[in-house]
């Protein structure tokens, strides 16, 4: 069963939960609260990558995310969680070598090191583990690269080099993991295409992590009335985060179907139930 990676978002403009674990103490709580439900890994974002998010200053940044990280990584070897780690979700190089200093043993770049030519060798020096998402721009001009001919194709090819570039820089393969970007320069169509051919990521051969929580493309299927327009424009087409946490749960117990290494969630007691009725399921099998 996969890695459930549970989302601590520490920005004042993230689309789904900004503003609301933008002070230390309240960042603890939700990490106590996602650890409770069940989470292996904490992934700390101190940057919206929402659609249209403007980039903030990497000091900014690390004011951000650093105090979080040593907070929940002091109460994790208080309490003796080893089993549970701490990822820094990050374009970042500086922010990636910092996080990684204070705790953190996954970056998890969401540009696949292209925003920072530095993040391959820092994953390197570390030892950390590194998630490689597929990308093509930043927030602000994602929704204008989304042009495919076989989106799925594409994306495994492109991921494919960002690999070899990694692995030139020195990070071991062991230590790879990539991400097919859902929600990333493409379009609703084209994420559901991604989502139901990852087989052409297996064929990468390392492991996958999905990151499909909340995002637009789940949106767009429970209210039939949004325009793509509108989903361009980030809309939420007024569908409440329970919901998209319920249709995120049903995708994932679906996605199942495959050897993933994670998923990255808002919702961490939804998916921990999914994965407890699909285990289930198999064992009565």
């Amino acid at each position: 069963m996969p890695k459930v990676m549970g989302v601590l978002n520490v920005t004042p403009d993230s689309f789904s939960d900004g503003g609301k674990f933008d002070s230390v103490e309240a960042a603890l709580d939700h990490a106590r609260v996602l650890l409770i439900g069940g989470a292996d890994i904490i992934d700390v974002g101190g940057e919206s990558t929402r659609p249209g998010a403007e980039r903030i200053s990497t000091e900014e940044e690390l004011a951000r995310v650093l105090p979080v990280i040593e907070a929940i990584n002091a109460e994790l070897l208080a309490t003796g969680r080893s089993d549970v780690q701490i990822s820094v979700d990050t374009m970042n190089a500086t922010t990636a070598l910092s996080a990684v200093a204070a705790g953190a043993k996954i970056i998890n770049d969401v540009s696949g090191g292209l925003a920072d030519e530095k993040m391959f060798a820092v994953a390197a020096a570390t030892g950390a583990t590194l998630v490689i998402s597929h990308w093509r721009g930043f927030s602000t001009q994602m929704d204008q690269l989304n042009q495919y001919l076989d989106v799925a194709r594409e994306v495994g090819i492109e991921l494919q080099g960002r690999i070899d570039a990694a692995l030139a820089a020195g990070v071991a393969k062991h230590r790879i993991v990539i991400d097919p970007g859902l929600g990333f320069a493409k379009d609703m169509d084209q994420n559901w295409k991604l989502v139901a051919r990852l087989d052409e990521l297996q064929k990468l051969g390392y492991p996958i992590l999905v990151g499909a929580s909340r995002k637009r493309f789940i949106a767009g299927v429970l209210d039939a009335g949004l325009e793509a327009g509108e989903l361009a424009a980030g809309s939420s087409g007024g569908i409440s985060n329970e919901r998209r946490d319920l249709a995120t749960a049903v995708l994932t117990a679906l996605l199942l179907q495959r050897p993933l290494w994670g998923v990255r969630v808002h919702n961490v007691v939804a998916t921990k139930d999914a994965i407890a009725i699909v285990q289930s399921l198999r064992d009565s099998q």
